[in-house]
C-alpha cells in the first residue's frame, strides 16, 4: 500500500491515537478528526466511558445524522448509504449504555422539541377538523386541514409496519436505538411467521420497502430506506444471535461488533467533565441535523452524491484485492461471509469518515479523499478482528463442557499428536478429537501446516 504522507493533522491524530492505546482501547480512534478524538478522550477521563463504546456510538450517531442526505458512489449505478448495524458487546456492568446515551443526546433533544411542537400543531389540527366548512372559511383556515407530521430521528421497540409508517413521514431516515439489542432480534416474527428478518435484510441493502397497513387506503412505499441500528448486548447471550436462520442467511454478518478484550469495571474519579464538552458535541451534530435536503415533486429526498478521488479509488481497489486474496484461502464459510460484508461496510465507512472530517472543518464533503480511505481501512480491519472474536465466542459457547475443556487446555500452537494426548486426559477418544478438530478448522483452529494447528 502507499506510504502515508506526514501532515500536521496526521501527527496530531497519531499522538491522540497513542494516548488512547495506553488506556487499553482497541478501536482506532485516529479515524476521527482531532476534535472528536478529544471528546472521546475527555468522557473517558472524566466519566470512565470505555473508549471503544463511545467511539462506536459516535460513529453510528454521525451515520444516523447523514441519513439519506448523502450517498457515496463507488461506480455508476452503485451507491451506498451510511447504514450501520452496531452491537456493543460486554459483560454486565461494562458501562455500555452511558456512552451510547451521550452520543445520541443531540437526537434526543431534537426529538423532544419536535414532539412538543407536534403536540401544539396536532391540537390546532383537531380544533380545525372539528369546525364546519363555514367556520373554517370564516376563520381563514384550510378547507381540508392536513394532519401534522412529527419529525424525528430515533425509534425504539417498534414493528416493521409502524416503522415503515414513521419512515414514510421522515424520508431522511431514522435510527433504531435499542438499549438491549437482543430485544430487537428476539422479537423478529413475533406477530407473523414471515418477514421481519427479511425486512431488516432489505433495509441493510436499502432496497425499497412496501408496507400494507390495516384499514389504510394506500400502501406505504419507501424507495430508499435508511435505518441504522445500535444497541448493547451481553457476552453470555451472543449465542442467541446465531439461532434460527440468522447464521445461514447472512444476517449476523451484517452486524458490526464492538467487544473490547480488556473489560475492567469503571472506577469513579473526581474529574469533572468540561462545561463545553457536551455543547461542542451538540454543535457538531446540529450541523448534520440541520443539513438542507432537496425533495422532488413526489416528496422524495434527492441525496447529494459523494464520489471518490482517483487516488482514493485506487487505494480502495487495492484493499479489496487483498481482502479477496484472503477470502480465496479461507476454509471457514462463516469468516467468508464476514469478509464479504465488510467490503460493503468499508465504502460506507469512507462516507461517514469524510463527513465527520467535514463537520470539523478539515475537508470538503463532495469527494472522498485518500485520507478517509486510509482511515476506513483501519476501521474495517478492527471490525474484522472483533467479528472473528465474536464468532469464536459463539462457537465455543455451543461446545460441550468436555470440548470446552479441551480447547482451553490446548496450547496456542499444537500438533495433532499433542491434541490427541490432551483430549485423552479429558476422556475424549482419538477419533472424536480428530472429528472435532476437522469440523472446527477455520473457526476455532487454523491449520498452519500438515499436522500442526493454531488456536484462532
Amino acid at each position: 500500500m502507499e506510504e502515508k504522507s506526514i501532515t500536521p493533522e496526521g501527527i496530531i491524530n497519531q499522538a491522540m491515537g497513542m494516548n488512547m492505546a495506553f488506556t487499553g482501547a482497541e478501536f482506532p480512534v485516529e479515524i476521527f478528526p482531532s476534535k472528536i478524538q478529544r471528546i472521546i478522550h475527555e468522557v473517558y477521563e472524566c466519566q470512565s466511558y470505555p473508549i471503544d463504546y463511545t467511539a462506536a456510538s459516535i460513529l453510528t450517531a454521525i451515520a444516523a445524522g447523514i441519513g439519506n442526505t448523502h450517498l457515496i458512489q463507488m461506480k455508476q449505478g452503485w451507491v451506498e448509504s451510511a447504514i450501520l448495524f452496531v452491537a456493543l458487546v460486554g459483560r454486565p456492568g461494562a458501562n455500555k449504555s452511558h456512552p451510547l446515551s451521550f452520543a445520541m443526546k443531540p437526537f434526543i433533544n431534537f426529538d423532544y422539541q419536535q414532539n412538543l411542537e407536534f403536540g401544539k400543531l396536532y391540537a390546532k389540527y383537531e380544533q380545525e377538523i372539528s369546525m364546519s366548512k363555514k367556520e373554517r372559511l370564516d376563520a381563514g383556515v384550510q378547507e381540508f386541514p392536513q394532519e401534522p407530521i412529527r419529525k424525528r430521528f430515533l425509534v425504539s421497540d417498534i414493528t416493521p409496519e409502524g416503522l415503515s409508517y414513521i419512515h414514510a413521514q421522515n424520508r431522511r431516515g431514522l435510527c433504531l436505538w435499542s438499549d438491549e439489542i437482543s430485544a430487537w432480534f428476539k422479537n423478529f416474527n413475533r406477530y407473523n411467521n414471515g418477514s421481519e428478518e427479511q425486512f431488516w435484510l432489505s433495509v441493510f441493502s436499502a432496497k425499497p420497502v412496501i408496507s400494507d397497513r390495516k384499514n389504510a387506503k394506500s400502501s406505504v412505499f419507501i424507495t430508499r430506506p435508511f435505518i441504522p441500528v445500535i444497541g448493547t448486548i451481553q457476552k453470555n447471550i451472543l449465542n442467541d444471535l446465531a439461532k434460527g436462520d440468522r447464521s445461514s442467511n447472512g444476517f449476523i454478518d451484517r452486524i458490526l461488533f464492538v467487544m473490547p478484550q480488556i473489560q475492567r469495571k469503571a472506577r469513579w474519579n473526581d474529574k469533572d467533565t468540561p462545561d463545553n464538552l457536551e455543547s461542542e458535541w451538540h454543535s457538531l451534530m446540529s450541523r448534520l441535523i440541520n443539513l438542507d435536503c432537496s425533495f422532488d415533486e413526489n416528496g422524495e429526498i434527492q441525496p447529494s452524491i459523494v464520489t471518490l478521488s482517483d487516488e482514493a479509488y485506487r487505494l480502495l481497489l487495492e484493499w479489496q484485492h487483498q481482502n479477496a486474496d484472503q477470502c480465496d484461502i479461507l476454509s471457514s464459510d462463516t469468516l467468508m461471509g464476514i469478509y464479504c460484508k465488510l467490503e460493503v461496510y468499508i465504502i460506507r465507512f469512507c462516507l461517514v469518515i469524510q463527513m465527520s472530517r467535514w463537520l470539523c472543518g478539515e475537508c470538503g464533503k463532495d469527494q472522498v479523499d485518500v485520507e478517509s480511505v486510509r482511515r476506513a481501512i483501519l476501521l474495517t480491519e478492527y471490525f474484522k478482528q472483533t467479528a472473528t472474536r465474536v464468532q469464536n465466542q459463539i462457537n465455543e459457547s455451543s461446545l460441550s463442557s468436555q470440548q470446552q475443556s479441551v480447547v482451553r487446555l490446548l496450547p496456542e500452537l499444537f500438533t495433532t499428536a499433542e491434541g490427541i494426548e490432551i483430549a485423552a486426559e479429558q476422556g475424549m477418544k482419538e477419533r472424536a478429537f480428530k472429528e472435532f478438530l476437522s469440523k472446527n478448522t477455520g473457526n476455532l483452529f487454523r491449520k498452519e501446516k500438515h499436522g500442526e494447528y493454531r488456536k484462532v
